[in-house]
């Protein structure tokens, strides 16, 4: 998936990436910025058999307000006197967080901001049980990211000051970036003032190792590995393979490209290189016996985005609202029925895959105009299972309910689904 302007998003997750921003607009410092999002995957699977029974009776249970009208002063910035859209939401331990343009509410207390704060992003730490702030402030025209994490337990108890900031030492002002990586345990700090890499352990925040190096062009993380890609010569370019727990350089070598061919992606999975030029056929490269395997440009077009499905060996690929699957050597393996997304910017946060890989949940197209559904779909078969909207007869769900869907979230433990709006609404669907 396209790093972009990364965000974090609705776990389960992988890699998430958060960018400080270019400029102090204030319009755009308060959006979700675009996310970098690989999932992380348990190896559990074929549960699909009853998905379709477990969400059948699915229904609106709860609606929550994040707008608060009394809780504004003249102290606030703008942006914080009107209602906003909820652009992330995230469940911890059965504490709803949501997260809008302009402020975090959850369901059970409200985490304290800063007149002068806007939380660009949040992210669950299951390592060590917290969660994690990423903010901008209005002292430095938003362009540096800071970092701080809060104890759950602390939440509970009402004391969302008890926690701490992070990465304090850090420089991470535009173009600089701060990401979480669930998958191996680790966070990887870019600071551009100093073009230092630095990796952390996800557990205890302790720095693990630095990496100095002003001609790295990206750096992408897999399970165990990561790939730094350099600037690339005319005809080639330089890559790196590195040990995620300590730095040690696995393998170097150069990947040959077509002279004068932008390229339109290199992603790794574990051992294997995906590297796409425009106009170009896909090449899938096996970084451990050189084996290269060639994916027709007409079958595989670039997409906007991947979400890679570690113990399964396949990735998904979105465009134009579509989704497929594919694996490693090159073949689609689904495609789905009635499951055209309705963001065609392919926004994780109205996509939910579950830990056993087998369902995506996503914010879709419906035949009822300006109203989407929620649409529950087997990744294995590409059969739609089960959905949420108002054609469904046994349900009398509210158009509104299923109007402008922003955010979208789906707790395994507690079997909910939690939707957010671009009017602060948050809706919670259970059977």
């Amino acid at each position: 998936m396209d790093r972009k302007n990364a965000s974090v998003g609705p776990v389960p997750c992988g890699t998430r990436r958060i960018l400080a921003q270019k400029r102090p607009r204030v319009n755009e410092s308060m959006n979700t910025a675009k996310k970098l999002q690989k999932r992380e995957i348990c190896c559990k699977r074929n549960r699909t058999g009853n998905a379709e029974e477990k969400f059948r009776n699915i229904n609106l249970q709860v609606e929550y307000d994040t707008y608060d009208p009394k809780g504004h002063s003249s102290l606030q910035l703008p942006f914080l006197r009107k209602r906003s859209k909820v652009i992330e939401i995230v469940s911890a331990r059965g504490i709803l967080f949501a997260l809008t343009q302009s402020e975090t509410n959850r369901r059970i207390c409200f985490l304290n901001v800063a007149p002068d704060e806007v939380i660009r992003s949040l992210f669950y730490n299951k390592n060590n049980d917290s969660l994690i702030t990423v903010s901008v402030y209005a002292a430095d025209n938003f362009s540096s990211l800071r970092c701080r994490t809060t104890k759950i337990e602390y939440i509970r108890r009402g004391k969302p000051d008890a926690g701490f900031s992070l990465f304090e030492s850090e420089s991470l002002k535009w173009p600089g970036f701060v990401e979480f990586d669930d998958v191996n345990g680790k966070v990887l700090t870019f600071s551009a003032q100093d073009s230092v890499y630095k990796v952390f352990d996800l557990k205890n925040y302790k720095l693990l190792y630095s990496i100095s190096d002003s001609n790295i062009h990206e750096i992408k993380i897999s399970p165990g590995v990561m790939l730094l890609i350099f600037k690339r010569s005319s005809g080639h370019v330089p890559l790196k393979i590195l040990s995620i727990e300590d730095g040690t350089v696995l393998r170097s070598f150069n990947h040959l490209l077509h002279r004068n061919q932008q390229v339109d992606f290199i992603e790794q999975f574990n051992e294997k290189l995906l590297v796409k030029q425009e106009n170009e056929n896909l090449q899938i490269l096996d970084v451990r016996n050189s084996e290269l395997t060639l994916v027709n440009r007409s079958e595989f077009t670039t997409p906007s985005a991947f979400i890679f499905l570690y113990e399964n060996q396949l990735f998904l690929t979105f465009r134009n609202r579509a989704v497929a699957v594919w694996n490693f050597r090159g073949e689609l393996v689904t495609t789905f029925e009635d499951h055209l997304l309705w963001h065609p910017d392919c926004n994780t946060n109205n996509i939910y895959i579950t830990s056993d890989q087998d369902l995506i949940i996503s914010y879709c197209k419906s035949a009822t105009g300006n109203v989407g559904s929620i649409n529950i779909s087997s990744i294995f078969t590409g059969k739609c299972l089960a959905k949420v909207s108002t054609a469904c007869g046994q349900r009398h769900v509210a158009a509104e309910t299923l109007e402008d869907i922003t955010s979208l979230f789906y707790d395994e433990d507690r079997h909910e689904i939690y939707t957010g709006n671009r009017h602060g609404l948050v809706h919670v669907w259970s059977n």
